[in-house]
């Protein structure tokens, strides 16, 4: 009989660190077609990679229980793309891709994924689907099988290719949320955003947009152009800012009005921090609340713009897109929470310049394709 996969009896309830995400590996927990990538697992989490096909499927779909995903295929693709030497996604079709890694949970550990900072940050939306899901970027706990990404590009054609990473992964024991009153003292001794009276509910700290600008040279935020060139996601540092994006630079007032169904990079009014100990969770806004989201939620690494991974406070990138008629878009209002959790262990290695990682630091800043701005 197979041995259980284990992440060890040393850790607690919370997500499971780099060295957790390790030990899962090795004890055959996370499986995959080919060894992992010297940078591939993160601080609380596992980048997940495209393996060698895509299919183009008229809709995006959930398999629903007793499922698999293959099971559906047969009745949703249009055509099948080679992703050996990269192929170009397009914008408003909707692809499905195997990924080469496949999971075999413990009974107690269940996983939850979300595109990669550089991936929301060109307006690509990506959900990761399993067999007999009834919800995406929701693995249960005890999960054994494959795992499939949906990519539909919203705003830029994309070149991908086998290996390209748009997604990510991360595992959690028990309950790992922080209550509000745990929140609010973490925020006290930690500061966790710089506000002096925090609005903090549901467990999560409000974060307000920033439109004065001053931090970054009267500029307030991006908007996306549209018929642009591609984004080869693999490249770094390749694109010129001004063929794919235009600068909103402050007038005198502090708001903006977002137009339908346009995609705009935006900074929150606060620096945050996440401890050693925890990581956080940009969640969805609250849609009654106004015509538009944030578009994308987002994993933020333990030492995110704590001062024991170099850092001294980063702003929270947010991509905003309108709903179906304009919005006022005020300084400082509240535009998504950030959820706090604790981890089961503190990694061993966090987020920071020592990783390599883009976007320690950071104020207002596209993704990581395209050249500095000045």
């Amino acid at each position: 009989m197979e041995a259980e996969p284990r992440v060890g009896e040393q850790y607690k309830a919370g997500i499971l660190p780099a060295q957790a995400i390790a030990a899962l590996v090795e004890s055959g927990g996370i499986s995959t077609r080919r060894a992992l990538d010297d940078d591939q697992i993160q601080p609380a989490s596992l980048d997940l990679r495209l393996g060698r096909t895509a299919w183009r499927i008229r809709a995006s779909f959930l398999p629903g229980a007793g499922n698999t995903v293959k099971d559906r295929l047969s009745e949703l693709v249009l055509h099948k793309l080679d992703l050996s030497d990269g192929a170009v996604l397009e914008t408003g079709g909707v692809y499905l891709v195997p990924l080469f890694e496949r999971l075999r949970l413990p009974i107690d550990v269940a996983a939850s994924t979300n595109p990669k900072s550089s991936t929301g940050r060109l307006d690509v939306f990506t959900r990761v689907i399993a067999d007999g899901a009834r919800a995406f970027d929701a693995i249960p706990m005890g999960y054994a099988g494959p795992l499939y990404l949906e990519i539909a590009p919203r705003t830029f054609p994309i070149l991908v290719r086998t290996g390209s990473r748009l997604s990510q992964v991360r595992f959690r024991r028990g309950v790992a949320r922080l209550s509000d009153l745990e929140l609010l003292n973490l925020q006290q001794e930690q500061r966790l955003v710089d506000s002096d009276a925090p609005d903090v509910a549901g467990g999560g700290i409000a974060l307000g947009v920033d439109l004065a600008g001053a931090a970054w040279n009267g500029i307030l935020g991006f908007r996306a152009k549209k018929h642009t060139g591609v984004v080869d996601v693999d490249k770094r540092a390749a694109l010129d800012v001004e063929d794919f994006w235009e600068p909103i630079r402050a007038r005198g007032h502090s708001s903006l009005v977002l137009d339908p169904d346009a995609f705009y990079i935006l900074a929150s009014r606060e620096a945050v921090q996440v401890p050693p100990e925890h990581a956080a969770e940009m969640v969805p806004f609250d849609p009654l609340v106004g015509e538009f989201r944030v578009h994308y939620a987002g994993f933020f690494d333990p030492g995110f713009g704590h001062p024991a991974a170099g850092g001294s406070g980063a702003r929270a990138v947010l991509e905003v897109r309108s709903r179906e008629v304009p919005f006022i878009l005020e300084h400082g209002q509240t535009v998504g929470r950030l959820v706090y959790e604790r981890m089961a262990a503190r990694p061993d290695h966090l987020y920071g310049e020592a990783l390599g990682s883009n976007y320690q630091g950071q104020g207002l800043k596209l993704s990581k394709h395209f050249r500095p701005f000045a």
